[in-house]
């Protein structure tokens, strides 16, 4: 009778089995207080959304653009927005520097419109106006060279001839901090010892009445500028000065030879120097050069050991006589050789005064801004963010 019953047995044992275990391990049975040796199962994504989740804010570049550099804009224009695209930026903001604001206004605005990268589309100048309004700023500089020199690009050994190449430096590349040069043109405010010398406004006092009948020596309100390559006065600014713009924009750089033949034979200016806090001293000269790097057109280098971050500056005064005397000094800056002539002062400094005796061009990485008989040159270290490319 057992053996009539024993399958039945077994089915229900099994079945009893089965209860008691879904009753321990089913989704009613209660966790441990520990939570160990239990496994949650994760809810479902929406479990949690509330709505859509906020997007993150998309990069832009801004282009401060010189039309008078850019044959095709609306070309540029085109090429510019598809490769931001092609990186995943957003759509890039465009500024065109005019004759009353050649592009530093353009920067500070694009700067404060929260731009990731302020590019300088156009030439040195450009170049120099975009970046002085990004001095002191986090803001990163891009360079996008449209013009004959390309100093900086070429001293930070960066992309020439491809605006593709080099618009991707500016969106890929990484930050780099670079030393500016300010100049500053007539002598600086607080300068009591020059007041009373008398003059013209560049390097001089003039005369404001007080309204009392006492006419007083006031100094002139000293003209600023920031540098990024080189300024300089006398030889080499009159050869930026007599460059001829026509001849320039067919030759490019090589109008800039015809000029310095031209000056080869300028006269002679006398000028003292104070470097720092060194004494002062006289030298005759042709050209006095000041220089945040060293790289000129032509794969010429005419201060080979000058750096954009060294925090210092480097000056050449070149006083050669006649045609024979400059034989040495272009030998020099082709060869690059770091020994001097007696032709070719070089002092390295983070401050320089210089006061001729007579009123002479100045330039500014290649414009010339002024004519004046005293400058003031100092280093800004490490004021500057560019966009270079990866080593």
């Amino acid at each position: 009778m057992l053996s009539e019953w024993l399958p039945w047995i077994v089915v229900g044992g099994v079945v009893v089995l089965g209860l008691i275990a879904l009753a321990l391990l089913g989704p009613a049975a209660p966790r441990p207080l520990s939570g160990k040796g239990v496994r949650s199962r994760r809810p479902h994504r929406n479990h949690f959304r509330q709505g859509d989740p906020p997007e993150l804010p998309v990069k832009h570049a801004a282009i401060v653009l010189n039309p008078t550099k850019v044959a095709d804009a609306a070309f540029v224009r085109a090429e510019i927005r598809r490769i931001c695209a092609a990186e995943g930026w957003g759509e890039p903001r465009f500024y065109e520097t005019t004759i009353e604001d050649p592009g530093g206004g353009q920067a500070r605005q694009a700067a404060e419109e929260g731009a990731a990268v302020v590019c300088s589309l156009g030439g040195d100048g450009t170049v120099r106006m975009v970046a002085s309004a990004l001095v002191g700023t986090e803001t990163a500089l891009g360079i996008l060279p449209a013009g004959t020199g390309n100093l900086l690009a070429r001293n930070l050994d960066m992309p020439v001839g491809s605006l593709e190449t080099a618009m991707r430096v500016a969106l890929t590349g990484r930050n780099r901090r670079i030393d500016v040069g300010e100049l500053v043109i007539g002598r600086p405010q607080g300068d009591a010892a020059a007041a009373g010398n008398g003059g013209g406004p560049n390097g001089a006092a003039h005369v404001a009445s007080d309204g009392t009948g006492n006419d007083d020596p006031v100094p002139a309100e000293p003209e600023r500028h920031r540098f990024l390559v080189m300024t300089g006065i006398g030889m080499d600014a009159a050869i930026m000065q007599g460059t001829n713009a026509n001849l320039k924009a067919t030759v490019g750089w090589g109008a800039y030879v015809v000029s310095g033949v031209k000056h080869l034979v300028s006269p002679e200016f006398r000028a003292s120097f104070r470097l720092d806090a060194d004494a002062e001293f006289k030298r005759r000269a042709r050209a006095i050069i000041i220089g945040n790097c060293g790289r000129l057109l032509g794969g010429l280098v005419l201060m080979p050991d000058a750096r954009v971050d060294d925090q210092r500056l480097d000056v050449v005064i070149a006083s050669p006589k006649g045609l024979v005397g400059w034989a040495p000094v272009i030998a020099r800056a082709l060869t690059r050789q770091r020994k001097g002539h007696s032709t070719l002062d070089h002092k390295v400094c983070e401050e320089i005064r210089v006061r001729t005796d007579r009123l002479l061009p100045v330039q500014v990485d290649g414009d010339v801004v002024a004519e004046a008989n005293e400058i003031t040159a100092s280093v800004l270290p490490a004021s500057l963010t560019v966009r270079v490319a990866h080593p």
